[in-house]
């Protein structure tokens, strides 16, 4: 499980519920309620950071915004795509599009379909698609919503369900297309690919995925040496303090490729962390030794800012949080490895390499 801004909640009282379970089962408790939380906390907007960016980052308004490509893009339909469920897809219209996470709605926007796009999961949470009806959760699809609107092409990936509402939106013959989800870079370019093949828009995929591939190209050149040789650490750390969630990211958590191309080592991975999530004990935080801590702005809120932080156990005897040095990245944009990703590893890169860090 890679927990991103498209998880949604398992249900009402899954936070409550992980709560009272045994001692022997808090880990997946904590697991639980951390999905249980993402879509309340990460899936309603930007917000300020806690702390201040550097002088020269973008501020959050910019990144709650997507950049379509120049131009109306004119679609050649129909179209006959493979679908990630193993099903052929015809595509014959893009009148009205019906994107059922946020990162897919942020490639279609940026493809520049926004004004077909007549409804938005709540996680799609940038500014052109604020004014959206919601009509899907990521995993708590409605499909009486969907099929309300009347969409001619349904977007979806793997972790989109229940797999009932699916079936019910097919079954009414909607074309509906499931897209792989992205686990790091490598996949950025496939997803739009993807996406605007099914769009009939093939050529508007490739001007945007090679914009996409050289604005990270240049971001990656402004990372500067490393005179000591030594790349620094730097730990993924996935909080909601108001459900007790306190997470430490290891190699499958959706940030190590992130990590890696801003030229740092996953702290988590590294130390042996093989999987995605283990909650957070001072033993562990000793054994990942961070440098500094990679945060979502809300979960960075949650426990209080710097201040909190350093009271999660552990966290204080580490290199990073000795040094109150964190990086902040907004909850919507941080692991959806799309268009903005860039932007994302602009923001990662100016924070951690500031002279200081973050939350002083």
């Amino acid at each position: 499980m890679r927990i991103s801004q498209d998880f949604a909640p398992t249900g009402p009282d899954a936070a409550t519920t992980a709560r009272r379970r045994p001692a022997r089962g808090r880990a997946a408790a904590a697991l639980t309620a951390a999905v249980a939380f993402a879509l309340v906390l990460t899936g309603c907007g930007g917000g300020s950071d806690a702390a201040p960016k550097s002088a020269s980052a973008k501020s959050s308004a910019d990144a709650d915004r997507v950049e379509p490509l120049a131009g109306a893009p004119k679609p050649k339909l129909p179209v006959t795509v493979d679908s990630a469920d193993g099903t052929k897809v015809t595509i014959d219209s893009t009148d009205r599009i019906v994107p059922l996470t946020g990162s897919l709605s942020e490639i279609v926007f940026t493809l520049n379909f926004g004004k077909q796009v007549v409804a938005r999961d709540i996680t799609a949470t940038f500014e052109q698609a604020e004014k959206l009806p919601v009509v899907t959760r990521a995993h708590d699809v409605s499909a009486e919503s969907v099929l309300s609107l009347k969409p001619t092409i349904v977007l979806a990936d793997t972790t989109t369900g229940p797999s009932e509402a699916i079936d019910q939106i097919r079954d009414a013959g909607i074309p509906l297309l499931v897209v792989e989800p992205a686990k790091g870079l490598s996949d950025v370019g496939r997803r739009i690919d993807t996406v605007a093949e099914a769009l009939g828009v093939p050529s508007a995929g490739t001007e945007l995925k090679e914009r996409t591939e050289k604005r990270i190209a240049d971001v990656q050149k402004s990372i500067p040496d490393h005179t000591d040789g030594k790349k620094p650490r730097v730990a993924f750390l996935y909080l909601r303090g108001s459900a007790s969630v306190y997470l430490l990211g290891g190699a499958e958590s959706g940030a190590s490729s992130l990590l890696e191309a801003a030229g740092a080592v996953d702290a988590g991975k590294e130390s042996g962390l093989d999987k995605d999530f283990t909650a957070i004990t001072s033993e562990a935080l000793a054994k990942a030794a961070p440098d500094a801590i990679l945060l979502m702005t809300k979960g960075f809120e949650s426990v209080g800012g710097m201040d909190g932080l350093v009271k999660i156990p552990g966290i204080a005897e580490t290199p990073a949080g000795m040094d109150r040095r964190v990086v902040t990245v907004d909850d919507g944009v941080l692991l959806n490895y799309g268009p903005r990703t860039a932007r994302v590893l602009t923001e990662i890169v100016e924070q951690l390499y500031a002279k200081g860090g973050k939350g002083r």
